[in-house]
């Protein structure tokens, strides 16, 4: 940069005049003193929260003074006297001034009371004494200290700038200048250098000093104008506004020199952390690819073909070449980062690092032989399976040579077989298809080697256990089929050549047809005759049409059977002309067949005799199914009407017995009308019976025209008599019961309407649970005790349902008992006298026997009182009286 001067430059410097300091203060000198000293003094006293505006008024207590001798120096002075007085001051004064005095520093003619009374010359040496003690004594550089050295720094850090010579602290920093390079020199980026002008000392002196304040955290202790308009600015003033640029950037520079100390030992942690993270990383994937690499080595599993196995060869060799190199390299890297890693924990004075459980060397190391063991043996393993794959496929490759060289010579020669030639060649050409197929049978018994070869083969690739061997098998199995089949069809062809040979004739084939032909026509005159024959048993009118119709279908059929007849005997005939016309000598008769054209002829004329009477029976049995039919009807339809009137009256019947319209004597009427009704319906019922006699005798089972048969008929009549007969009699029982008891029409009518109430199913009976209701309903309160006695009176046969009779007996039963109860308490309250209680012997004694009988009875369920055995007391004997309703 152009502000920068390797050269030293002394053409401008001035000769450092020797001032007398024990002088007084120059007027300007004590001004620059008084402003810098100031800015200094407030700079600390900031820090704790308070400032000073006159430094002889402000430190004349001495409060602020010890107060700012704390701040500078870190340490508790005495406690400070807090009085007004002059004494107080003096003493506050004196402990600063031993403070200062006990760090070394000798107080020449400065006393307390010279500060107390606010002589402002002594004021400022106490303060420039404390600045040259705390601030600028402990300056060192280069084996120099204090002013010499807080020189040094500045020339130092001055050199490489042009027009910039430090020699002293008053002079040299005139033109602002110096200011500016010492910052710029620490803070390039806060002024630019290359614009500032020797001849502009305000502008530079006021740059410097609003930069420092600005950015740096120094006060502007000097005045701009101050500087220029003295001869030789003060050197205290200067001395002290350099120290604090020298404490703030050697405060920046310790700062970024521990910053520097801090960023190392990170950088080396950083450092050790990502080999830590990397060592955890290559050890997870090389112990990962391991783990997945040994079940590979370990599977021993045999492939089927040879390119699978010299896959797995071929897999296995790039293994050894190209996975397990890099793997190998990997580990060894990982024990060197890890032993690099132990290294700089140690030098750095760090705990050794300690890896994931089953990540240490040893875990690795063990993985990895665990892996070559794997590995051992997997190559000769894979060599000798290729060579066991060698054989088989040489043995395969061999079958499907041979199997294909015989199925080419095959083709064609089942069809050649199973031609029908022979049957339409003339007798030479017999001969010679008979010549040309012992030829055959010749080269057919030369294959037979290789046809065993190829069984022997299959049989051997079965026992390596060849992985096709299923193919092999079937396509061996195909080979050996069609080679018994090629046999049979030999043999099977040279019979019919040799046959055919015999049958050379016209005849022999007349014979052979007649044969074919005599034969189904033989058997269908059988079957027609059986059929025709054939007894028949038949149900119904469809029955016999189904019959009727076969019938007419196969006479339909007759013309085309004579026709076909007439054509097996013209074949016989032309046998006999052609015998008679060419003289064949005939040894014996046709040898296809038995049927001759007599024997045809004879069973012809039985069919032609059977069909009419055929027809005879098949129009009686139909005028008998005819009758029957209408038979079935006539039942039908008088069966339809008497079984819905039959319940129809039941259903009345049950309604008469139920409803409570007029007297019982009007119910007992209505019900005699029905029976005389149901009386006289009694000769449809016997007309009905002759048909059922006539049906049965005319053997019909069944009648598609009712559901009703005669057994339901017979059912529902007697059940309808038995029916209105026991409804007379519970009527007539009625009428008995009501005129015995005394019941009035009322009261039967009202115990008929309880009784319908809870019949709720309506059949004329009520079960246990809707009487146990019924009873509630009106006014008995019982046990199950009480319950079970009166169904045991009710229902006497347990059949768990109680009718209308049962439940009026009762209930006229227990209104007599009611009356004898009565009676019976009246009986009690005199026999019990004083005591409150009878027993079962004074009862007997004492009662008329029906009262005592009834009242024994009753007590069976109940105990008495302890003292008395077998007795009741008046409440006990009440309850088994009446019930615990009637307490």
């Amino acid at each position: 940069m152009d502000h920068y001067d390797s050269q030293q430059t002394n053409d401008y410097m001035q000769p450092e005049d020797d001032w007398d300091r024990d002088l007084l203060l120059d007027p300007a000198w004590e001004k620059q003193q008084r402003k810098t000293f100031t800015a200094w003094c407030n700079s600390h006293l900031r820090k704790a929260g308070t400032q000073i505006e006159n430094i002889e008024e402000d430190f004349r207590d001495g409060l602020k003074l010890m107060l700012l001798l704390e701040v500078i120096s870190g340490e508790r002075l005495a406690k400070p006297e807090r009085g007004k007085m002059r004494v107080h001051k003096i003493s506050n004064v004196n402990k600063a001034l031993d403070f200062i005095a006990s760090k070394g520093v000798k107080l020449v003619s400065i006393g307390a009371e010279e500060i107390v009374d606010g002589n402002a010359k002594m004021t400022l040496g106490m303060i420039w004494t404390i600045i040259l003690r705390f601030a600028i004594q402990d300056i060192s550089v280069e084996e120099t200290s204090a002013k010499e050295g807080l020189l040094l720094w500045c020339q130092r850090k001055t050199a490489p700038y042009k027009n910039v010579n430090i020699q002293n602290f008053h002079i040299s920093w005139k033109d602002g200048l110096g200011f500016c390079a010492l910052i710029h020199r620490h803070r390039p980026e806060l002024i630019d250098y290359g614009k500032l002008r020797k001849d502009d000392p305000l502008t530079n002196l006021n740059t410097a000093f609003d930069v420092a304040e600005r950015y740096l955290d120094i006060p502007k202790m000097l005045d701009a104008e101050d500087i220029i308009g003295t001869l030789r600015p003060d050197e205290k003033a200067i001395m002290t506004y350099v120290s604090c640029y020298y404490h703030a950037f050697s405060g920046a520079q310790k700062a970024e020199t521990a910053a520097n100390r801090i960023c190392k030992v990170l950088a080396v942690n950083q450092e050790n952390e990502q080999l830590m993270e990397d060592y955890e990383k290559l050890a997870s994937d090389l112990l990962e690819w391991i783990r997945r690499t040994i079940p590979w080595l370990e599977n021993r599993a045999p492939e089927n073909t040879m390119q699978a196995m010299q896959q797995k060869l071929e897999d296995f060799r790039d293994y050894r070449r190209l996975h397990k190199p890099p793997k190998v390299q990997e580990k060894c890297q990982l024990e060197i980062n890890f032993n690099t890693l132990q290294t700089k924990l140690r030098l750095s004075n760090r705990p050794a690092f300690m890896p994931s459980e089953g990540k240490m060397v040893s875990d690795i190391n063990n993985a990895w032989s665990g892996l070559e063991q794997a590995e051992k043996g997997y190559e000769e393993w894979l060599l000798n399976d290729i060579r066991r794959l060698e054989r088989l496929e040489h043995l395969a490759g061999k079958f499907r040579q041979k199997a294909s060289i015989h199925e080419s010579w095959t083709d064609g020669k089942e069809a050649m077989l199973q031609q029908k030639d022979y049957e339409t060649a003339t007798l030479s050409e017999i001969k010679a298809l008979l010549k040309k197929h012992e030829a055959f049978e010749s080269d057919l018994a030369a294959h037979q080697d290789r046809v065993e070869q190829i069984a022997a083969i299959a049989q051997e690739l079965n026992e390596l256990d060849y992985y096709d061997s299923p193919s092999v098998n079937a396509r061996c199995q195909k080979i050996c089929d069609q080679w018994d089949n090629l046999g049979a069809l030999t043999q099977k062809r040279r019979e019919a050549l040799e046959r055919t040979e015999k049958l050379l004739e016209t005849i022999d084939q007349l014979y052979l047809e007649y044969a074919k032909r005599a034969a189904p026509f033989n058997n269908w005159m059988e079957g027609a005759m059986e059929d025709l024959q054939d007894t028949f048993i038949v149900h119904t009118i469809e029955e016999i049409q189904g019959l009727t119709t076969a019938h007419e279908q196969f006479k339909a059929t007759l013309p085309d059977a004579d026709k076909e007849r007439q054509a097996i005997l013209g074949i016989h005939n032309e046998v006999s002309k052609i015998v008679q016309t060419y003289h064949v000598n005939m040894a014996g008769t046709n040898p296809y067949t038995t049927i001759n054209p007599q024997e045809i002829n004879s069973k012809w004329d039985h069919v032609r005799q059977l069909v009419p009477r055929r027809d005879q029976a098949l129009m009686e049995e139909h005028a008998r199914q005819q009758h029957n039919e209408r038979l079935r009807k006539q039942f039908g339809a008088q069966a339809n009407v008497i079984g819905p009137w039959i319940q129809t009256k039941m259903e009345e019947i049950g309604r008469i017995s139920i409803e409570m319209h007029g007297t019982l004597e009007d119910q007992l009427n209505h019900l005699r009308q029905y029976e005389k009704s149901i009386v006289n319906y009694k000769p449809k019922i016997d007309q009905l019976e002759g048909d059922h006699q006539q049906i049965q005798e005319a053997l019909i089972f069944d009648n598609k025209h009712t559901n009703y048969t005669m057994e339901h008929i017979r059912v529902g009549w007697e059940q309808l008599l038995t029916t209105i007969a026991r409804t007379i009699n519970e009527v007539e029982n009625q009428i008995l019961t009501r005129d015995a008891k005394g019941i009035s029409q009322e009261q039967m009518n009202e115990f008929r309407a309880s009784f319908n109430h809870f019949d709720r199913k309506k059949t004329g009976m009520m079960d246990s649970e809707d009487f146990r209701t019924c009873l509630i309903s009106i006014g008995y309160n019982m046990g199950e005790a009480e319950f079970a006695r009166i169904m045991s009176i009710v229902d006497p046969n347990r059949i768990g349902v109680v009718t209308f009779q049962a439940f009026i007996d009762f209930m006229s039963r227990e209104t007599a008992d009611t009356d004898t109860a009565d009676q019976v308490m009246a009986s009690f309250k005199i026999l019990a006298g004083d005591k409150n209680y009878i027993t079962v012997d004074e009862l007997r004694r004492e009662l008329p026997p029906d009262q005592a009988e009834y009242c024994i009875a009753r007590m069976a369920p109940y105990t008495g009182p302890d003292s008395v055995p077998g007795a009741l007391d008046y409440m006990s004997f009440s309850t088994a009286l009446y019930g615990e309703s009637d307490l």
